[in-house]
């Protein structure tokens, strides 16, 4: 299994084009895995005209013949989830269970964390953190705390009940007393078991089928979402994300070994950008204001996903070199 994992990672606070870099090398490996995030962020692939948007699917979907996971340590929107299979589908790309394989230890997003998100940030007013809103941050902390939902629990009806009224009963506290309407367990347990239902065939266990894929001489590439910079351990603590988008966190994502990462992959992109609040040392502002609305009308810098204007500002070698030093990029694109 040596020699046959490379991870790419984003060295900055994403954006820089990690979506683009898995497209082209793609065709060199016969697996590519998710390892981390959910669908809070976004990957715009082109092929020839036509634009594909993936939020949760690894860029590696749109190349026929491409084995694609989601591993262990992502969180998964059942509901998201099968929005971009059904727009792959409708765009003429090969979504099946075959091709796709999702871990049955991943763990779910359920309707309350959106909801929980969306609180929260409201509770911080002046000091939000700039979430995307779609109830990663919450799913993680259940996960931490042990009460998280995972997709193989999803498949067990009397489980997936009892934890959705054990979790909501706590959750609905805190939705009623930010004025909103309480969700009800009942409803929420209908929407997600028949998308569990719906899901089953996608299930495995990803870590095993990673293992056997290497035995087999496979080539495997692991897809990093958000950046280095958003890491929750090594990032800009607090303004970043809920998981771990270093190259530490690809081997426990994905449910492999570490030492059978032969390669990380650095991606940098000449300036840097950034979505949401929290420190950016080489910000483009005031005097500057007007090279950063040029440079993100040409480059087009809004979100895939939030399509937020996204903060402009110069290269800053320092937290490049801080990014290879904590992934030990061997090499950089």
């Amino acid at each position: 299994m040596k020699d046959m994992i490379i991870v790419i990672i984003g060295a900055q606070w994403g954006d820089e084009g990690k979506g683009k870099v898995v497209d082209l090398l793609a065709d060199r490996f016969d697996i590519v895995a998710r390892y981390q995030g959910g669908h809070n962020a976004g990957h715009s692939v082109y092929v020839g005209e036509k634009a594909f948007v993936l939020r949760l699917l690894p860029s590696g979907i749109i190349h026929e013949g491409k084995t694609c996971v989601l591993g262990n340590g992502m969180v998964i929107d059942p509901k998201a989830f099968f929005e971009e299979v059904d727009q792959m589908q409708e765009q003429g790309i090969s979504v099946t269970p075959e091709r796709l394989k999702v871990s049955s230890r991943a763990h779910l997003i359920m309707p309350y964390h959106r909801a929980l998100d969306h609180t929260s940030e409201e509770r911080l007013g002046n000091e939000k953190i700039g979430t995307t809103l779609r109830g990663i941050g919450p799913a993680y902390e259940d996960k931490a705390g042990r009460r998280g939902i995972r997709v193989s629990d999803a498949l067990v009806p009397e489980l997936l009940k009892s934890r959705i009224e054990r979790n909501l009963a706590e959750a609905n506290r805190v939705i009623v007393l930010y004025g909103r309407e309480p969700l009800r367990s009942d409803e929420i347990y209908v929407e997600i078991s028949v998308l569990a239902e719906r899901l089953r065939p996608y299930v495995c266990e990803t870590s095993h089928f990673l293992s056997e894929a290497g035995k087999e001489n496979k080539k495997i590439l692991l897809e990093g979402a958000q950046a280095t910079l958003l890491d929750v351990d090594h990032g800009t603590y607090p303004y970043v994300t809920s998981s771990n988008p270093t190259a530490g966190g690809a081997a426990v994502g994905a449910g492999i070994p570490p030492h059978h990462i032969s390669g990380v992959l650095g991606i940098v992109r000449t300036y840097t950008t950034r979505v949401g609040e929290g420190p950016f040392p080489t910000e483009m502002l005031d005097k500057e204001e007007d090279v950063a609305n040029l440079i993100r009308k040409r480059g087009n810098e809004y979100g895939s996903v939030t399509k937020r204007p996204r903060r402009c500002g110069w290269f800053d070698a320092v937290a490049t070199k801080y990014a290879a030093e904590l992934n030990g990029f061997n090499s950089v694109a």
